[in-house]
């Protein structure tokens, strides 16, 4: 047991296990556009000339004739015709970015729609198609902007090859670029018996692996699926997380009563010998419907032509208690191997499995040299020898040569380490007397707070500077920023104007392009919530400190996102109450959740200032309605704090899983919520809200991504949501330099870069909107970024031309009211929250009452 707790501990800890493929997060340019990809990798059907040849199709480019372009498409549809790329290695693949051949006017074609095909061994080819079966993507509408496609499901390949649908009427040319991030875990195929249907109250739940790419009959063999696209289910297996699919969509799923031997068997193929340390099956258990995790796993291991008779066995803990599905983690004891074979066997009439994915590291052989493979995995002996004989002088002059550059090399080092003990021990104790502060004197002066805000941390960056890894290329009408010149001319207009003049305005004031949005009128360091006025006295802990955790009683359960510090982790944790001597109801020793967030251990002094501010500000945070810090991680690297986190996620992803109920009836259903219980939640930020505005506190991103729901519907203020890869869309980057949630944010910050309590009055409003609609879309969503900006211009110029979020279905009009005075142009006559939270409270007894 203790063993297979630190094989889960290790991603976490030290980082240094290859863990599942994110999508959401895995979205990198593959080289297309910045010339990763060489010229020798692309290659084409034909072309129709030398300036027009497959290296020119690189997205962005205008070198040669500006794309590459087929030879004449005589044949309707002109499915012969392909633009071939060889990624070298596998790649997961999540988006398909296409072009025209423009050439600054010169040219005019372009893809109206295309295909994509894919191999992983350049021999057998597979069509792609969406979840729903259609192979048609729909490729541009002029010959310069970029077309950004998500590959639903993503696709794991290493040659793609882009298609051109038309017909001979018109000529095509193609410029394109692939999206996505090299496929560690090495799985090239697996196969299982074909998933079945169920029944459940009447309903049909089909199984099935749909998207499988390999060959279907009985069993799946030599393929990638469902289980390898990086989402995996909900705990409700007759929902699905994927928008507009059937009920059990998400599952692969078998019953024991067509099974003799009481178990199922799969097999997985790798790219080459892999040392296993881990595999992690999602299941599902809604035993009350007949579904359990597997009984007990057995696994197999083949180097090479044969099975090994030694296997693993690994027999998870029963569970009747919670429904929620869940990662069972099998360690696997770092077995060599090539292929894993593994049965399942049933603990209940039905198993499902959304998910399996490997921890390994390449396997390392005592190999001589040999040239380079192209990609394709050289066979060698499982013993760790070549299969050919070498020559016995040649090895010695070899290993004569490898040690003699290591000794060099062992020297070098030497010489810099010592040149350089110096600096490195300054640095090491200028660490500890910082870690030493953080831990001894948490409870530190506010006054001293203030002096660091306003002098040594002024240069930190904003908490807007990032969100997560993502840098592939915008289409090129945004790369202009027209939205630059429309805020300049607005920003001229105020200036020039002396009968439109505003209250309290800065000096200067800058535009996105030479400045983030953070003012001297607060701190700027990356905090969740921003201090406005630090002379205000906070709160106190219980003894002004935190203590140690130990983080070995952290076990990691998934990757909720990255942060401007690091990462933030979704961990289990046994004995947190115990550790705080607290006393809060009946104590068990189930595991709670907590969200660890992590610092990067390459930070830099600034931001590790900026990591133990927040601690100390956090620290003192008490309300029933603010996610609290519980403990600290410091005495080594990675620095963590370790906050709470409510069992069901963020209220965003908690409220588009329900809908209002449209008849009385209706009340009971588990997937319905009625508005009496969402005025409540809603009741619950604002006492949140109203105790950090107490404080002179600006949180700067309220909105249902930032709040967490507990059980009976309790609310927690967060601010996980820009870390997390989810919620991507829901900000706008800014040349690079700054991400902002521009559809929640009001109109003075927008322009102004101005954040006070008045603007996080403005987001509240916001957010009720997204509960009243149930987080069904996003707000302002039939506009484009750059007119939610020219929106809050007509703000600014108060002509009555600006526009308003409207009036969700079953809204009561009291609530809607509400919403219209916190979207007021001044921000002196939004109500405050101590008012809005007395306004809810009357709406929810007018509710209760009818």
């Amino acid at each position: 047991m203790p063993q297979t707790r630190l094989l889960i501990l290790l991603p976490f800890l030290l980082g240094t296990v290859r863990s599942q493929v994110n999508p959401g997060v895995c979205r990198y340019p593959l080289g297309m556009t910045g010339g990763k990809i060489q010229d020798e990798d692309i290659s084409a059907s034909s072309q129709w000339s030398e300036s027009t040849a497959a290296r020119y199709g690189r997205l962005d480019f205008d070198d040669g004739d500006g794309a590459w372009c087929p030879d004449v498409v005589s044949e309707p549809r002109g499915l012969k015709e392909f633009l071939q790329v060889d990624l070298r290695t596998l790649h997961f693949v999540t988006l398909a970015g296409t072009q025209g051949r423009h050439a600054d006017g010169a040219g005019n074609e372009f893809a109206q729609r295309y295909r994509i095909k894919y191999s992983r061994d350049g021999s057998r080819w597979v069509s792609w198609r969406d979840r729903r079966g259609s192979q048609i993507i729909e490729g541009n509408e002029n010959p310069y902007d970029v077309v950004l496609k998500d590959l639903e499901p993503p696709i794991i390949a290493r040659f793609v090859r882009f298609v051109p649908v038309t017909d001979h009427s018109m000529t095509v040319c193609m410029r394109v670029e692939l999206y996505g991030c090299e496929w560690l875990d090495g799985l090239v195929s697996y196969s299982a018996p074909v998933g079945q249907e169920m029944i459940v109250r009447g309903w049909h739940i089909h199984l099935n692996d749909t998207t499988y790419d390999g060959a279907m009959g009985f069993s799946m063999t030599e393929g990638l699926g469902q289980l390898t696209d990086g989402s995996w289910g909900l705990d409700d297996f007759t929902q699905s997380s994927v928008y507009g699919v059937w009920p059990g969509y998400d599952y692969v799923g078998w019953s024991n009563t067509t099974f003799p031997s009481n178990a199922v068997e799969m097999t997985f193929e790798f790219d080459r010998v892999r040392n296993f340390t881990s595999m992690k099956v999602h299941c599902n258990n809604m035993y009350t419907s007949g579904v359990r995790i597997f009984r007990q796993a057995h696994c197999y291991f083949r180097s090479g032509a044969d099975w090994e008779e030694k296997s693993v066995s690994f027999k998870p803990r029963a569970d009747i208690m919670s429904p929620s599905a869940r990662f069972v983690y099998v360690a696997l004891g770092h077995r060599m191997a090539r292929a894993i074979k593994c049965r399942f066997e049933f603990s209940d009439t039905w198993m499902m499995i959304s998910e399996i994915a490997f921890q390994s590291d390449a396997a390392v052989y005592n190999t001589s040299l040999a040239p380079r493979n192209h990609g394709h995995p050289t066979s060698l002996h499982p013993g760790g020898n070549p299969t050919h004989k070498t020559d016995d002088s040649n090895t010695r002059i070899l290993i004569g040569c490898l040690v003699a550059i290591i000794a060099i090399l062992l020297a070098i080092i030497i010489i810099i380490l010592w040149r350089q003990v110096w600096q490195k021990m300054l640095e090491k104790a200028s660490r500890q007397m910082l870690d030493e502060e953080l831990t001894a004197h948490l409870s530190v002066h506010t006054e001293a707070i203030s002096n660091r805000l306003s002098s040594s941390d002024v240069e930190s960056t904003s908490t807007y500077e990032r969100v997560f890894p993502l840098d592939y290329q915008e289409p090129s009408g945004l790369r202009k920023s027209p939205e630059f010149q429309a805020t300049e001319n607005l920003v001229a207009a105020a200036e020039a104007s002396s009968e439109q003049t505003l209250p309290d305005l800065p000096d200067a004031v800058p535009h996105y392009a030479e400045a983030d949005v953070v003012k001297d009128q607060e701190a700027p360091g990356a905090l969740g919530y921003r201090i406005t006025a630090v002379g205000v006295p906070l709160a106190p802990g219980r003894d002004g400190a935190l203590e140690e955790f130990p983080r070995e009683k952290l076990t990691f359960r998934e990757k909720l996102g990255e942060g401007q510090f690091g990462e933030v982790h979704l961990c289990e944790v046994r004995g947190m109450q115990d550790f705080m001597n607290e006393v809060e109801g009946d104590q068990t020793n189930e595991p709670i959740l907590v969200a660890v967030k992590t610092l990067r251990e390459d930070a830099s002094k600034n931001t590790r200032n900026d990591f133990v501010k927040e601690i100390r500000i956090m620290s003192r945070l008490r309300d029933p309605n603010i996610v609290r810090l519980l403990a600290v991680c410091l005495e080594s690297d990675p620095l963590c704090m370790i906050t709470e986190y409510m069992e069901n996620g963020d209220l965003n992803q908690f409220l588009s899983r329900h809908e209002l109920p449209t008849s009385a009836g209706d009340q009971l259903h588990a997937n319905t919520i009625s508005c009496h219980t969402l005025i409540h939640m809603a009741t619950q930020i604002a006492s949140g809200m109203k105790y950090l505005s107490s404080l002179n506190f600006v949180h700067r991103d309220l909105a249902t991504r930032n709040c967490l729901v507990g059980a009976s519907t309790t609310i927690k203020i967060a601010d996980f949501g820009m870390s997390r890869n989810l919620y991507r869309g829901d900000y706008y980057r800014i040349q690079g330099r700054a991400v902002l949630p521009i559809r929640w944010m009001s109109w003075e910050s927008v322009l102004l870069g101005k954040f006070t309590t008045a603007s996080d009055v403005w987001a509240f409003g916001v957010t009720l909107w997204e509960m009243l609609t149930l987080c069904k879309e996003q707000p302002f969503s039939t506009l484009s970024d750059e007119e939610v900006i020219e929106n809050t211009g007509e703000f600014f110029r108060d002509q009555n031309k600006q526009v308003y979020l409207q009036k969700p279905a079953f809204c009561p009009d009291a609530v809607y009211s509400l919403m219209r005075t916190c979207w007021m142009r001044n921000a002196k006559e939004r109500p405050t929250f101590q008012r809005i939270h007395g306004t809810l409270v009357d709406c929810q007894a007018q509710l209760l009452s009818d």
